[in-house]
């Protein structure tokens, strides 16, 4: 489906808008002279954990124990994931890391 000139035009003001309000929000419901409330504060401790493991878990449901390369590639990539982040504790390292170990294990080894 082609949009018309008008509908891009909206699309982008709308989508300019959305980020927008997503990035002022924050800072005008929790304005830095006032304290958050302690749920977002609890939030804000919990949920970096939370994610992290539901990227985990996603990552690994295509997994098949009994075929193919029996998760070798991505059980090595998990733990040169965590000892890059043990070494350096660098979040970005890691995660480029273990993309880079994880391509080349099943490009070059396990092809």
């Amino acid at each position: 489906m082609i949009m018309t000139t008008w509908q891009g035009v909206i699309t982008i003001i709308m989508a300019m808008l959305g980020t927008m309000l997503t990035r002022f929000l924050p800072f005008l419901l929790f304005p830095e002279s006032k304290e958050p409330p302690r749920f977002i504060t609890y939030l804000g401790t919990v949920l970096p954990y939370a994610m992290t493991g539901l990227l985990v878990v996603y990552s690994l449901k295509g997994v098949r124990l009994t075929s193919g390369s029996h998760g070798i590639p991505e059980l090595l990539t998990i733990i040169a994931i965590a000892l890059l982040h043990i070494w350096k504790r660098n979040m970005l390292l890691s995660i480029a890391g273990g993309t880079a170990v994880y391509m080349l294990l099943v490009q070059l080894v396990f092809s």
